[in-house]
């Protein structure tokens, strides 16, 4: 059932194959948006295409060319984007010593570029029509630190200051330009960061799972439709106030 406040609107979340992009994508095509969804599995992306009555881009975000002929293959189809949903992200942990420069870059290069090419494809557009909504999903560790992922923290840190130097560029333009920082979120993600520290501590599942949780005032990890009502209403009339913000949905964690 769709509500229509965001019909005509074309929106594009990229990893929305899966996980929190999957969710986000649910969401917005409930209240009537377009939508295009990117990634890089094409069978996943065109199962989920089905799923929304969603068209399926392949892409790669980190690489430009890639990024750039999807954006072109999505608005021949569909339009110019009014909603960019920056999801796409990739996750991996050593300690600093053994982070090698392979793995810093593979972090830098899909957390944080790919923001920075999806931004560029669509900017201008919204800047000519007079309207955009950009929301980049950053992470807890956008925010703070926390040990063995290094780089996955600078990575998203650079999103939340992407979207807070972008946001004061287009706050005259209606454009807003927002993050959302889920927590431990019960994805793919989560499951292979628990996997990695039972690979690296001989912990359980079970107790890794709880080192995890130990954080959280609430003791539970986040459902992915609890980050895309976050994602949904930045989307949505009445936010238009709104912008360069990076809000925790994180059960408390951060305060």
């Amino acid at each position: 059932m769709s509500d229509g406040q965001l019909s005509g609107k074309h929106a594009v979340v990229t990893g929305g194959g899966r996980g929190i992009g999957a969710a986000i994508a649910r969401a917005l095509a409930q209240h009537g948006a377009t939508l295009t969804l990117m990634g890089r599995d094409r069978a996943r992306l065109e199962s989920r295409g089905r799923e929304l009555a969603a068209q399926a881009v392949t892409a790669d975000v980190a690489d430009a060319d890639s990024v750039a002929a999807a954006f072109e293959r999505a608005t021949a189809a569909s339009g110019p984007v009014h909603i960019l949903v920056n999801n796409a992200g990739v996750a991996a942990s050593a300690p600093f010593v053994r982070t090698d420069l392979g793995l810093w870059k593979q972090m830098l290069e899909v957390n944080l570029t790919g923001a920075y090419l999806c931004c560029k494809q669509v900017l201008p557009g919204m800047l000519d029509s007079g309207f955009g909504r950009i929301v980049n999903v950053a992470s807890t560790a956008g925010l703070t630190g926390y040990p063995f992922v290094t780089a996955y923290c600078a990575a998203k840190h650079g999103v939340v200051g992407l979207t807070r130097a972008l946001a004061l560029e287009t706050a005259r333009s209606n454009v807003t330009v927002n993050a959302v920082c889920p927590g431990y979120t019960e994805t793919d993600l989560l499951g292979d960061a628990i996997a990695n520290i039972v690979r690296t501590t001989g912990k359980s599942a079970d107790e890794a799972r709880a080192a995890l949780l130990s954080r959280n005032p609430q003791r539970r990890m986040m459902r992915p439709e609890e980050v895309a009502n976050a994602a949904l209403w930045l989307c949505l009339p009445g936010s238009e106030a709104i912008t360069g913000q990076a809000i925790a949905v994180a059960g408390g964690e951060l305060l």
